[in-house]
């Protein structure tokens, strides 16, 4: 049975969901910029420099001109340098290696967040007992995606590969996306925002945008992961034509929505002037119901940025996908999805529990 404001003891429940909220909110930003760290080391080409999986001793950066070699020394080992950086130095290498240092050094610090609150929070009794499956499944997850990014990274040392797996790339970003919605959820719960439950059709409009918008994400993904961003860049049109030429290429054909360039590019291009449009209907669609405060805002959140990030996606196609436009692109996208949540969330209907509970 799902947990509600009610579970919170009553000596001192308000600020005890203060705190557990603000924590949780806390989380879901570090994830945030997780995911946007994670798409800048993928644009960079720095997602390999780092070629030992060290949890601890990982933290520490090189100290001496010796470790510094012998950390380039074992990138020299793997085919991307051979096929895409040879020859660029140490230098070189400490540029890529730094944003993949912070980027790991991120993800230890988003578990030292998590399990040191969560530890005090449960021995001071400020974590109701049914939220506390929850928040440890949670920690669990966030420890698994650190494990998918490992195996994400090893299909990048295979023979003739240049970058990682477009398959492993796409799980390690669901896996995290995943993980920042469970953490936003909650944390929005625990606070108890009230918002102004929306007639059935007009939800159910909203949960179908944000489902697409969540299926445009994954297909992203695999943009990003077969860098198919950088091909066939102008718009609306692929090649002269609305479908292009060579979209079925592959066989079998389940194939070429998944290693397709030709079809990978055309089905984001579809799905995502889908959602946009899915997205703004739903936001037209929930006004009719007159929302007031946070429903109003989200709205209008969820509707601006929809077009905003189709905008920033055209222009993002339009100059071959270069890391800054692209970066923000995938930050953007992770604020649409914020909105549409918080939106979901704020029309959601109230518990039994929690509508027989008179406190503000």
């Amino acid at each position: 049975m799902p947990f509600d404001v009610r579970d919170f003891p009553a000596a001192g429940a308000a600020r005890n969901r203060r705190l557990v909220a603000v924590w949780l909110f806390g989380l879901s930003a570090m994830v945030f910029v997780m995911v946007v760290l994670g798409g800048a080391t993928r644009l960079t080409g720095s997602g390999l420099s780092i070629m030992e999986w060290a949890p601890f001793k990982g933290a520490i950066p090189p100290l001496s001109e010796a470790e510094w070699q012998r950390l380039f020394a074992l990138y020299r080992q793997i085919p991307q340098y051979e096929l895409l950086h040879q020859g660029f130095g140490l230098a070189g290498f400490k540029h890529i290696f730094w944003l993949e240092w912070v980027h790991r050094l991120w993800g230890r610090l988003i578990g030292f967040a998590f399990l040191i609150p969560l530890i005090w929070l449960w021995a001071r009794g400020a974590i109701p007992p049914r939220l506390r499956p929850r928040l440890v499944l949670l920690f669990v997850l966030g420890g698994l995606q650190g494990a998918v990014g490992w195996f994400m990274v090893r299909s990048g040392f295979l023979p003739d590969s240049i970058a990682v797996s477009a398959y492993r790339l796409v799980a390690h970003l669901v896996f995290a996306l995943v993980l920042y919605v469970a953490l936003l959820w909650t944390a929005l719960s625990v606070l108890r925002v009230r918002g102004r439950p929306v007639p059935g059709a007009p939800r159910r409009l909203l949960a179908a945008a944000v489902a697409l918008l969540a299926l445009t994400l994954v297909a992203g993904g695999f943009v990003a992961g077969l860098h198919a961003g950088r091909v066939y860049n102008t718009f609306p049109l692929m090649d002269g034509r609305l479908v292009p030429r060579g979209y079925g290429d592959l066989s079998p054909l389940w194939r070429n929505p998944l290693e397709n360039v030709i079809a990978v590019q055309f089905d984001h291009r579809v799905l995502a002037t889908l959602t946009a449009l899915a997205v703004v209907a739903a936001a037209v669609a929930g006004f009719v119901a007159r929302p007031r405060g946070l429903l109003r805002v989200a709205l209008a959140a969820f509707g601006g940025l929809a077009v905003v990030q189709y905008l920033l996606g055209v222009t993002t196609l339009l100059a071959a996908a270069p890391p800054g436009l692209a970066t923000l692109h995938q930050a953007v996208a992770v604020l649409l999805l914020t909105a549409g949540v918080v939106t979901l969330h704020a029309t959601r209907a109230a518990p039994a529990r929690e509508e027989q509970d008179p406190s503000p």
